[in-house]
């Protein structure tokens, strides 16, 4: 018996949204890092320049640079700290009005509506409940014992890739949803790819 065709769910309807750039302004990550501490961002810098470099020559990759970067920033916090830094920031982001009207659209449709960002946690969790969001995708910070930062992320950073392996792995085949993504950067384009319906840096690329 031949196999019939797999079709999305009409009735199910995801809506995958990338954060820096897509959602934001500018990038979020470095700003926080400040906020915390202007002097540990830059000690954080010096330390992980090696890292850094090294990215920027493409010896390295994105998440080894960015874990560098973590190390020396953030290894040793409080992460009940850190959520009642980032509950008291998240409403100064500048937000892209355009995006958080095509967020609201999918909300009122009543849509699963999908934070999926490289960002970390540490303020993502509280950004995804401003702004209402059903999910949250992102990279994940390690947590010790006494509920303080290892610096490491615990699992893989979501870039790329890893945001679409993630995605499947919270709600299924692809097959069995509809999606609309919206990205910014290189790193969202495999999300894209993956969509029936998709916006890249403010313009419809999937009806």
């Amino acid at each position: 018996m031949a196999t019939q065709p797999q079709f999305p769910d009409p009735t199910r309807v995801i809506a995958a949204f990338d954060f820096d750039g897509t959602l934001t302004q500018r990038d979020t990550f470095v700003p926080f890092l400040a906020h915390l501490s202007w002097i540990g961002l830059f000690g954080a810098l010096f330390k992980a320049a090696p890292a850094l470099a090294a990215f920027a020559l493409r010896m390295r990759s994105n998440e080894y640079a960015k874990m560098a970067l973590c190390r020396g920033a953030l290894r040793g916090r409080s992460r009940t700290d850190l959520a009642h830094v980032a509950r008291a920031w998240v409403h100064t982001i500048p937000l892209r009005p355009a995006l958080v009207k095509r967020l609201r659209w999918h909300q009122q449709r009543g849509d699963r509506c999908v934070l999926v960002s490289a960002s970390p946690d540490i303020y993502l969790e509280e950004v995804a409940r401003y702004l209402g969001f059903d999910d949250l995708i992102c990279t994940r910070m390690a947590v010790d014992g006494q509920g303080r930062l290892t610096g490491d992320f615990d699992g893989s950073n979501c870039w790329g890739p890893e945001k679409i392996r993630r995605l499947v792995e919270r709600f299924g085949p692809r097959d069995q949803y509809e999606l609309h993504a919206y990205g910014d950067s290189r790193g969202d384009q495999w999300l894209i790819d993956a969509a029936q319906h998709a916006w890249y840096r403010g313009q419809v690329v999937k009806p």
